[in-house]
């Protein structure tokens, strides 16, 4: 598992999100603090505090590099 941190500040943004991670067969969850969400599931990420960097969690290994790349627009350092 890899985690990297993401901004979704914009409903754009979060569509476009989910359009993107939704191509890849994988699992990802969304964390933030306590709260862990189907980074697939549009209604789930607007339940989380957008205002701040979330944390994605990419549970397969080998797909990863590929999804980062593909999600280098939303990735905070």
């Amino acid at each position: 598992m890899r985690t990297v941190k993401i901004n979704l500040g914009a409903i754009d943004k979060v569509k476009n999100f989910v359009n993107l991670i939704a191509r890849y067969d994988g699992d990802f969850d969304l964390v933030s603090g306590r709260y862990v969400i189907d980074a697939k599931s549009i209604m789930g990420i607007f339940s989380l505090d957008l205002s701040k960097p979330i944390e994605l969690a990419i549970h397969s290994d080998e797909e990863a590099d590929e999804v980062i790349a593909a999600l280098a627009p939303y990735i905070v350092e």
